[in-house]
């Protein structure tokens, strides 16, 4: 199983400071990350910078809207990520209760599966089924 692992962020990490406050957080979570990787776990990861250097691109039918950040609601904001692979949701939680806490303050990390080709059913398909078997074997090529 597959999972995306997000950690939220605060007003700390939308203010983008990184000072040396932040030596001891990173270096525990380097150490972390090398025990994921050890695992077998960590597929990917890495942090996002402030939500004031992104961008939103908004879809209404054919109409694209571009929305520069900040955005308003650091609660809903990422500020960094993982993609594991686990044997179950279990297992992804075990792993993130032992994560150091990724910020100064209190924080959040939230926990999703990734669907899988299985998961769709009826609505792929042969031909969807093909042209994303194309896209997965070239991402894997690389």
């Amino acid at each position: 199983m597959r999972v995306m692992v997000f950690v939220k962020a605060t007003e700390d990490s939308e203010t983008g400071v990184i000072g040396a406050q932040h030596a001891e957080m990173f270096e525990a979570m380097g150490k972390y990350n090398e025990e994921l990787v050890k695992a077998g776990i960590m597929l990917g990861g890495d942090g996002l910078r402030p939500s004031k250097d992104g961008k939103r691109v908004a879809f209404d039918g054919p109409t694209r809207t571009v929305i520069d950040g900040p955005f308003a609601e650091t609660r809903e904001l990422v500020a960094g990520y993982w993609l594991w692979e686990v044997k179950d949701m279990d297992e992804a939680v075990a792993w993130v209760k032992r994560c150091p806490n990724p910020m100064l303050g209190p924080s959040e990390i939230e926990i999703r599966p990734l669907y899988e080709v299985e998961d769709f059913g009826e609505a792929l398909t042969p031909e969807a089924e093909e042209i994303h078997g194309r896209v997965r074997d070239q991402l894997e090529g690389r």
